[in-house]
């Protein structure tokens, strides 16, 4: 028998639905690359449910209780005294979110003598310290692609959103007010503006495949350059770094892994290297920005506008300053986590649990860490190291009452 622990973030506040916005979800039968969907031998969930919260369970608690295997759900996962801390000691398989994330340090990992497996539902595992995990030999698999197109989405609704100023002028509607003129002196269309992505992978190139028809000019750098046909088709243009594309750029947006590489990239240097009153959309990971160089270029204006729903730690601190800077877009880190995404990752959590469970090789493009060593999409998008430090301000997110949807 084995103990899963498996951290999921809160039920709604009215708590969990019994009804829906929608009644199905449109059927994919394969990724834009050629990429299957998620192959577990069943499941046990209505596709389109709220499966990424403790009362949803990522519709796993009848499959692993069926095979004699114990099912442990928590949303407490932060501070020493937290569920997580305490039921990891003897857990043979972690479960997290990028949304929620139960951060995996070297202690943690130090103190789990039983953990074999960490897996990710959904993308990115930097909640993980790699490096102990590699040192450790235990095995960390994500959902490859499961919730790519999802945030490629909201990348795009984030430039539209900042570029036509759309959260001040929802804000003005709110509070029974018409100032048209208000509203537009911040209201620019994006076409003709200089686009540029930091990594074109899944997200970047689909970012960039969105943003096309919008007759916008298009940039990106990655460490691995995309075909000639591809860069032609796009209109792109390749920059060597970061550094040298941002120049270019009148909107950048961040897509690229979080590792010690990729930490606090965009610092105050970068920034100021950026056009002034250029906008920044940073849906891949809150730590690969520095959190006082953001606040601090959109009080002076180097920045117009900066969006994104991630942040680190998760959940952020109340007195985070990306809640209160100005011109921002910031949402919770929900990207990732449409209903439409929720049904692709927790059927690849599946998947991976029954491969381990049944001793068969976890597919490669889902495998993080394996063998001791950065294997499959890791090796592809990862450098060996450590970027959970200075998770546990997290801790300070549980001292203060849940802030209800209005």
């Amino acid at each position: 028998m084995a103990k899963v622990l498996c951290v999921l973030y809160d039920d709604p506040i009215d708590g969990y639905p019994t009804r829906y916005p929608r009644d199905n979800l449109p059927h994919i039968d394969r990724y834009p690359d050629g990429q299957t969907l998620p192959t577990p031998h069943a499941i046990d969930f209505q596709p389109g449910q709220l499966l990424g919260s403790v009362g949803g369970e990522l519709g796993l608690r009848k499959f692993l209780e069926d095979a004699g295997h114990q099912l442990v759900v928590t949303e407490d996962k932060d501070g020493p005294n937290s569920d997580f801390e305490r039921e990891l000691v003897d857990a043979d398989v972690v479960i997290s979110q990028p949304f929620w994330p139960a951060y995996l340090t070297a202690e943690r990992i130090a103190k789990a003598q039983n953990l074999k497996l960490a897996i990710t539902a959904g993308i990115g595992s930097d909640h993980v310290d790699l490096q102990a995990a590699i040192d450790r030999g235990i095995t960390v698999a994500e959902v490859t692609y499961c919730n790519s197109i999802s945030v490629a989405e909201h990348v795009v609704m984030m430039i539209l959103g900042l570029a036509r100023n759309y959260l001040q002028s929802w804000d003005l509607v709110k509070a029974g007010g018409w100032n048209i003129a208000d509203c537009a002196a911040r209201s620019y269309d994006i076409e003709g503006m200089h686009v540029g992505t930091v990594a074109a992978g899944r997200i970047g190139s689909a970012v960039l495949r969105r943003l096309k028809p919008f007759d916008v000019h298009l940039h990106y750098t990655d460490r691995h350059r995309l075909p000639a046909e591809v860069e032609q088709e796009l209109g792109l243009t390749w920059h060597e770094s970061a550094a040298d594309m941002v120049p270019h750029c009148d909107v950048v947006t961040i897509n690229c892994p979080l590792h010690p590489e990729t930490e606090n990239l965009f610092d105050a240097a970068m920034i100021a290297r950026m056009k002034r009153g250029a906008y920044l959309v940073n849906t891949a990971r809150g730590k690969i920005a520095d959190r006082n160089a953001v606040a601090d270029a959109l009080e002076s204006g180097q920045l117009a506008g900066y969006a994104g729903d991630v942040w680190f730690p998760q959940p952020a601190p109340r007195d985070h300053p990306w809640r209160n800077m100005p011109n921002h877009g910031m949402t919770p880190h929900i990207s990732g986590s449409t209903l439409s995404a929720q049904a692709r990752y927790a059927a690849g959590t599946r998947e991976i649990l029954e491969c381990f469970f049944e001793g068969r090789p976890i597919r490669d493009e889902y495998l993080i860490v394996d063998g001791g060593h950065l294997a499959g999409a890791g090796a592809h998008s990862y450098s060996e190291g450590n970027a959970t430090g200075g998770s546990e301000e997290a801790a300070r997110f549980k001292s203060k009452p849940t802030i209800p949807v209005q």
